[in-house]
Formats: structure tokens, sequence, C-alpha cells
């Protein structure tokens, strides 16, 4: 398989678009974010009471389907 995209991707593009495709195919591989390990700075930034009142407008507000929307 690897080697039909490779032929085919030879064989029908131009050089430039042969670097176009080798570069997102780099960005593709590339991680993406930041390990969980690096946002345990944020832990405990929002108090409980905060915390509460976000959890109960998600529970009313985002588990209704509107089926009359798009």
């Amino acid at each position: 398989m690897a080697n039909q995209l490779q032929e085919e991707i030879l064989d029908q593009l131009p050089v430039e678009q042969q670097i176009q495709v080798l570069d997102f195919a780099r960005t593709l591989a590339k991680p993406v974010g930041r390990p969980g390990k690096a946002l345990l700075y944020f832990a405990g930034g929002i108090n409980i009471d905060d915390l509460s009142l976000m959890t109960q407008a998600i529970e009313q507000d985002c588990e209704q389907v509107n089926a009359n929307d798009w």
C-alpha cells in the first residue's frame, strides 16, 4: 500500500506539489497539544462553587435537543 501511494504521488504530482504533500505529512506527524502533566499547574484554579454552577448549567442546557435547530 505504501509503495502504491508513493508511486501515485510521484507519478501524478509535480515536484512542487510533492513538497507540499511532504510538508503536510510532516505536520500531521507532529504531536499536538501538551502532555497532561503540564496541565497540573491549573489544578484547583476554579473554586468549588463555580464548578458546581458550571456543572448545573451543563446539565440543564447542554443535554437538551432542539429538533427545529439545524
